[in-house]
């Protein structure tokens, strides 16, 4: 838990619920913190040990501790975006998120979309725009109108978005985006019911949870709406039986052609009755007001079920 982005103290929410959450007669569980500056096990006295990076193992009082497995609750980099994967992989550690190469293209949304598309996964008109590129401000609007959203392109918890109403107002969210990240997709606004659908390999399967629906307070769903109550998740979503098997079939595909294991929590919008894909979360939040953990208890699925599952499937 932990990580080198702004999701950092929500990653570490994520990691503290499942340590709390796990079978402790069935599993010896260990927090450790992924820093820039530290990789440490972090004990119940909140005494720190490091972790030595050669082997992924811990010296804990003259004893050597090396895991079994690892739950990987680190949102954003280097837990998100195929780092700790590779690095886990290299080790021979089984791990609970996705492969290295999965999380990576899923971490990068104008890669993800792209890679997408050709199987027929509408998304929203888009334009991307990377550090030190000239600014044509109306092309930019030319191809994608206004409103539109201007987003990091590799972040995650809504950090680097703004929703832009304005041609003047324009440049200043392409600097906020810039803040984030080298690279910045800019979308055209989709008008329809947003949700968000979690899907997961569960016994084997792959298995779509049910749907929930994103009702914002705000002007989109936000920092602030994700986690700071300024919104309504409605789970199970308020749709048509069309609509939902409509994008329950679109949230499958999309695991199954991106060779997805563990968790994933994708965000769609519908317009013109259909699904567009906007992103695709490989380590969702796992708090108890997470969305996931939502939709696995709606499925009947409670949360030490949930977890302890992802670990057998990494196991396996």
């Amino acid at each position: 838990m932990g990580g080198y982005s702004s999701e950092y103290q929500i990653s570490l929410k994520s990691g503290n619920v499942v340590f709390e959450t796990l079978d402790t007669s069935k599993y010896n569980a260990y927090r450790v913190h992924i820093f820039k500056d530290k990789w440490v096990y972090v004990d119940d006295n909140n005494t720190e040990f490091p972790v030595d990076k050669n082997d992924f193992s811990v010296n804990v009082n003259g004893e050597i501790i090396t895991f079994d497995c690892v739950f990987n609750a680190i949102h954003g980099s280097p837990g998100e975006d195929g780092f700790m994967q590779a690095y886990l992989e290299l080790l021979g550690i089984p791990h609970t998120s996705c492969p290295m190469y999965q999380a990576s293209v899923t971490f990068n949304k104008r890669d993800c979309l792209s890679i997408l598309k050709p199987y027929g996964i509408k998304t929203a008109e888009s334009y991307y725009l990377n550090l030190g590129d000239s600014i044509d401000e109306r092309a930019i609007i030319n191809k994608v109108g206004l409103p539109c959203f201007v987003k990091a392109n590799k972040a995650g918890s809504s950090f680097g978005v703004t929703k832009v109403h304005k041609a003047e107002d324009l440049q200043s969210a392409i600097d906020i985006a810039f803040n984030e990240d080298d690279e910045i997709i800019i979308e055209s606004f989709l008008d329809g019911t947003e949700v968000s659908v979690g899907v997961i390999s569960y016994k084997g399967e792959t298995k779509v949870l049910p749907i929930t629906e994103i009702v914002s307070e705000n002007d989109f769903f936000d920092y602030e709406a994700k986690y700071l109550g300024k919104s309504q998740e409605i789970t199970p979503a308020r749709l048509s039986k069309v609509q939902e098997e409509k994008v329950n079939t679109v949230a499958k595909k999309v695991y199954e052609t991106l060779k997805m294991t563990g968790f994933s929590r994708s965000e769609y919008i519908f317009k013109d009755g259909d699904p567009h894909l906007l992103e695709v979360n490989t380590v969702p939040g796992l708090t108890k007001e997470s969305i996931l953990p939502q939709q696995a208890a709606e499925a009947g699925i409670p949360l030490a079920d949930l977890f302890d599952n992802a670990i057998e499937e990494a196991l396996n």
